[in-house]
């Protein structure tokens, strides 16, 4: 093939992607610059960050099972896979009853996320601003109840239209 007609249709094949980009702006009924510039989109957030988190550890324990089947017991990867496995459930319990005190609290929803790999914990709220009171309030479940390092907590108001 020559030289030109590697250049035509390379070109072709960009003015087509370019119509297509365009089509789908149009047919979806949205341009760039025109969406609500309010924040982030929270229509379902909490739900939606709840299943992907679940599905996340899911994957992640049968990972693990799969690692404890293959591995002897009492073996390297064996003690490694059972001792993540079980940090993994505790984070999990830890959350749940972090969001149950926040919900207690009066608010509709809430969600907490623990890290793994450093000691963060952050905190989601259903609410559209915390005022100091309410802020100081979670602050002190996470940090008398649950024991976590003041430094690391972050919380933060997300308004939800649940």
């Amino acid at each position: 093939m020559s030289k030109t007609k590697k250049i035509i249709i390379m070109s072709g094949l960009v003015l087509l992607l370019a119509v297509t980009a365009i089509f789908n702006f149009v047919l979806a009924g949205t341009l760039p610059g025109s969406a609500d510039t309010d924040g982030v989109t929270t229509a379902n957030y909490f739900s939606t960050y709840r299943t992907e988190r679940t599905t996340t550890r899911n994957e992640e324990l049968l990972q693990l099972d799969s690692i404890l089947q293959d591995a002897e017991a009492g073996s390297a990867a064996y003690e490694e896979a059972m001792a993540l496995k079980l940090e993994i459930v505790e984070i999990m319990e830890r959350e749940l009853l972090l969001e149950t005190y926040i919900k207690s609290l009066g608010y509709q929803d809430a969600v907490v996320s623990i890290g793994m790999d450093s000691d963060n914990v952050n905190v989601f709220v259903n609410a559209t601003e915390l005022a100091y009171n309410d802020f100081l309030s979670i602050y002190n479940i996470l940090t008398e109840e649950a024991g976590c390092d003041p430094a690391n907590v972050n919380i933060m108001p997300i308004n939800s239209e649940s």
